[in-house]
């Protein structure tokens, strides 16, 4: 009898949003033909794959390749190397756009405001090649940074070189786009606080501690889970376009190291394994990342 009454509920909803289900469609199509049905070839990690064979009909192996990955000399480095890139994504990166987006809002003089805005988050509608190649252009031996610094130092061959240069680039392409959810979450604030707050005496500083901080904590939230959840996954194409054989102690991550076994080398079972420990590790810093947030502030994903 219950269910009966929610198939009504579902279909009377339905008839009366028809449309917004119809816009809704081709976003599922999305994720269904591109997201959920490849991951029945997640299989193959259990699997030695071999394309004659296809996917069906390889011989199951079991764990033979996360224990080959585990065993390796690269699971260390590889470990290593992505969670320090991301770690220093996360303490440099994920703040600046939350402190970009109160430093716009405290911008009184409309016309700046927009300049701002369209001069921060610009940098994002910029091809990560096009990004890499004016880093190459800008930073090379003989490029505008070592010219007014009078040096000689080839920044792209020192691996200590290649993490500054990789969070500091994604900083600048992303924190004005990134920004505009926390500027949504500022204008919703309900003005009458910051009156009732100068009624009080309160300055701009005490207004953003105790007022917009606060009012923004719940989208600070969800952000940064998201943001953990992505924690392993750093793109490979940007590394690869930084990166070459001598700073691979540094730049070498587990996106790159399955962009080599599975593409180069053709070694399709070993690299899903990789990759398939990867978004196990994912998962697990979600939802690591999610009762953090619920413990200590009371607001989390689910």
């Amino acid at each position: 009898m219950r269910s009966t009454t929610i198939v009504k509920r579902i279909k009377r909803d339905v008839q009366k949003n028809k449309y917004i289900y119809l816009m809704l469609l081709p976003v599922v199509a999305y994720f269904v033909v591109f997201h959920y049905i490849p991951m029945l070839s997640a299989q193959i990690a259990f699997k030695d794959f071999s394309i004659a064979k296809g996917i069906a009909d390889s011989p199951w192996v079991g764990v033979k390749h996360f224990k080959t990955f585990f065993g390796s000399y690269y699971f260390g480095r590889l470990i290593r190397n992505t969670l320090v890139l991301s770690v220093e994504n996360i303490l440099f990166g994920f703040p600046a756009p939350i402190i970009l987006a109160i430093l716009i809002n405290e911008i009184n003089h409309t016309g700046f405001k927009r300049v701002v805005q369209t001069v921060t988050y610009l940098p994002h509608f910029i091809s990560i090649v096009i990004v890499c190649a004016l880093l190459r252009n800008f930073f090379a031996v003989d490029g505008l940074v070592n010219q007014i610094m009078g040096t000689k130092f080839n920044f792209f061959m020192d691996s200590h070189a290649f993490r500054p240069l990789y969070v500091g680039s994604g900083i600048w392409q992303e924190i004005g786009w990134g920004s505009i959810v926390y500027l949504s979450a500022i204008t919703s604030i309900d003005s009458q606080l910051y009156e009732a707050a100068s009624i009080d005496g309160a300055g701009r500083l005490k207004k953003m501690l105790y007022i917009t901080l606060p009012c923004i904590a719940t989208t600070i939230t969800v952000m940064f889970i998201m943001r953990v959840g992505k924690m392993m996954t750093v793109g490979a194409d940007k590394v690869l376009l930084m990166y070459s054989e001598s700073i691979y102690e540094t730049a070498d991550i587990i996106s790159t190291f399955v962009y080599r076994k599975g593409l180069l080398e053709s070694n399709f079972s070993y690299s899903a394994a990789v990759d398939l420990f990867n978004s196990c590790v994912n998962c697990i810093l979600l939802v690591g990342a999610n009762k953090l947030c619920k413990k200590l502030g009371g607001n989390g994903l689910w």
